[in-house]
């Protein structure tokens, strides 16, 4: 698998940290000697690069983000994009788009996040409007679907009605997460795969290290659980992970979360 850093942020100042966060989580990473499919894990051995980023030049970052994406797309079967915030994702998923459009593939955006990320977007994307500007941008609607949303503002409530966009409830998770798990896996059948992680999907129980963190998410097992299982699917071609933030962390508890997630997906 191949490991990408992208120490980008634009969360209108609430998320300054995360661009911390590649080099942290890789850090953790050496701790863990196997994944749970016991398979050896070997900084040292990973296939890793970085985006070099200036942050003040948001345009130019973008720019950058989605050009070495896009090429990544082209050469790399599975990559694994490390964050920043979740603006990123908006650059990374465009190149995703525009990669299965010449290759004439299908693509599928599964995003694990507390919320929506569909405000009405800014002229550069921030880690609250990225997924509304991928949309604008022509991402299909009804090959994307929210997983563990539970804070969504009212004019989010309604385009997301308005464009049909599949959204799970942590309470439908909760009910049955095989069930729910198999719902998730079989939405992206036939597809090209996108799996982006927002952290704050996660409890702040355990995950505190965010900018957002909000109650009632899901444990770091059941998350784990639910990955494992996207992690077996052949059409998995990019996960990203975003929105730790080292600086509000508690004892590592973010970023070991984040490196265990990591490492479950080499």
């Amino acid at each position: 698998m191949f490991i990408v850093k992208i120490p980008g942020i634009n969360g209108l100042g609430k998320t300054v940290g995360c661009e911390t966060a590649p080099n942290i989580i890789l850090n953790s990473l050496k701790q863990i000697h196997s994944n749970e499919s016991k398979i050896p894990i070997d900084l040292s051995l990973l296939d890793l690069e970085e985006i070099h980023l200036d942050n003040s030049n948001l345009e130019l970052t973008n720019s950058l983000i989605y050009k070495n994406s896009l090429e990544i797309f082209k050469t790399k079967p599975k990559t694994f994009f490390i964050g920043g915030d979740h603006s990123i994702s908006f650059s990374t998923t465009r190149a995703f788009l525009d990669y299965c459009k010449l290759e004439d593939k299908t693509p599928c955006l599964i995003i694990f996040d507390a919320h929506a990320d569909l405000i009405e977007p800014l002229r550069e994307p921030t880690h609250k409007d990225w997924l509304r500007k991928l949309i604008n941008s022509g991402f299909p609607t009804g090959n994307i679907l929210l997983v563990g949303v539970r804070n969504m503002e009212k004019n989010e409530i309604k385009f997301a009605s308005e464009k049909n966009i599949a959204i799970m409830q942590m309470n439908v998770i909760l009910e049955n997460i095989q069930d729910s798990t198999d719902i998730i896996t079989e939405f992206a059948e036939g597809k090209e795969l996108y799996v982006s992680i927002d952290i704050d999907v996660v409890d702040p129980i355990f995950a505190p290290g965010t900018a957002y963190s909000e109650m009632g998410g899901l444990s770091s097992r059941q998350l784990i659980y639910i990955l494992s299982r996207i992690n077996k699917r052949k059409n998995l071609r990019a996960i990203d992970l975003v929105e730790i933030n080292p600086l509000k962390d508690n004892n590592h508890l973010t970023v070991d979360l984040g490196a265990k997630i990591i490492s479950e997906f080499i």
